[in-house]
């Protein structure tokens, strides 16, 4: 019998049932401006809060992978554990993630390649109610076609351990590799703005590391930017904006931004 991670903020950070997150998700799709990129990302960093503050800044990114539909078929997704403490780099215990558009199947012989390294551990309760990798799940369902799963809930660990990870499952056309993470939390607007553009800078200048104060997801970026530079990767900032743009207070907003990641054809040998 197949062990299934059901829907945690389906209803919450997202719209249920189906129809309704059909509905949402395409027009989201719709709405976004295509990003002039010239090539097809290996790799994004997209935002992990409720669709109504950053699903128009995630699916930026999404909607540039429509050339890969078809060509994409695992996605590792990482994204920082927001409520279970866990040291390393978390696998759950299932063979699929279920979302209300249906069961993304786990990449068991991706899984089996890392499983050794002692960053890698499992934990059911490290997944059990994280956002911050389900929320991407209806994106690529809407945006891939068949693919297979990687989700690692990231904890303590450090930058060299993330890419170890990540250059292990790097692949090739086949996989794309989805950091999943905010920017900074709670500040004034205008506060939020400057410190948000000095970390988007960052990213772009493969300047970190990151603290969890500029991004809550700064270890697995950390871990990409060191694996991107590593291959070759050129950075691109598709969308910033906070949540007081979208649907929340200027007094105290998160921010939220999406970057593409593409192989940059000066550098390929």
């Amino acid at each position: 019998m197949m062990n299934i991670r059901p829907s945690a903020v389906a209803g919450t950070f997202y719209p249920f049932p189906r129809q309704a997150l059909e509905k949402e998700v395409s027009l989201l799709l719709e709405q976004a401006k295509p990003a002039s990129i010239g090539v097809t990302p290996k790799a994004i960093i997209v935002p992990h809060a409720g669709y109504i503050y950053s699903g128009q800044t995630a699916a930026v990114a999404y909607a540039s992978l429509s050339a890969l539909k078809n060509k994409i078929t695992r996605v590792v997704l990482l994204g920082p554990v927001h409520r279970v403490a866990v040291r390393g780099l978390a696998l759950p215990d299932v063979d699929a993630f279920e979302t209300p558009l249906g069961k993304v199947l786990l990449d068991q012989a991706a899984i089996s390649s890392i499983a050794l390294l002692p960053q890698v551990v499992v934990s059911a309760a490290a997944h059990v109610l994280e956002h911050s990798l389900e929320v991407q799940l209806p994106f690529l369902q809407s945006v891939l076609g068949d693919f297979k799963l990687v989700p690692l809930a990231v904890g303590d660990a450090t930058a060299v351990e993330v890419a170890a990870v990540l250059d292990k499952l790097w692949g090739g056309e086949e996989t794309l590799i989805v950091i999943s993470s905010d920017l900074s939390h709670f500040l004034p607007y205008h506060v939020a703005q400057s410190v948000d553009q000095e970390t988007v800078q960052s990213i772009l200048d493969f300047n970190g590391p990151l603290s969890h104060e500029q991004a809550c997801g700064g270890t697995p970026i950390n871990g990409l930017l060191m694996s991107a530079e590593r291959h070759h990767l050129r950075p691109q900032l598709l969308d910033y904006r906070n949540s007081g743009d979208t649907a929340g207070d200027k007094n105290s907003v998160v921010g939220y931004a999406s970057f593409a990641f593409m192989e940059d054809v000066r550098d390929a040998h």
